[in-house]
């Protein structure tokens, strides 16, 4: 897998805002994605000093559309630790 292909997007929620005072920082990632492959990815867009990943399956939600039920995909979310000093500009204002 390319590592432009491991990260699908960051994660804007009221948690992961929390998390950046902390320097942690949370993306939507490939489903196939690995540790190192996530770590790889945000040094080399970024430009910054990863020091710890994790790595969790979010379920989908099963929702009903009259008498169907419907289950989203399953997607896989990182939480990624940055070296002190090291911050994502990115964010920045969000």
């Amino acid at each position: 897998m390319h590592l432009y292909e491991v990260l699908r997007r960051p994660l804007i929620t009221e948690k992961a805002t929390s998390l950046k005072e902390e320097d942690k920082y949370a993306f939507a990632v490939a489903g196939k994605a690995t540790k190192s492959q996530i770590k790889e990815a945000v040094e080399l867009a970024f430009k910054v000093k990863v020091s710890k990943v994790n790595v969790m399956t979010v379920p989908g939600k099963t929702r009903r559309f009259g008498r169907r039920q419907v289950t989203n995909s399953p997607w896989k979310k990182a939480i990624v630790s940055l070296a002190p000093g090291h911050k994502i500009t990115f964010f920045e204002g969000v």
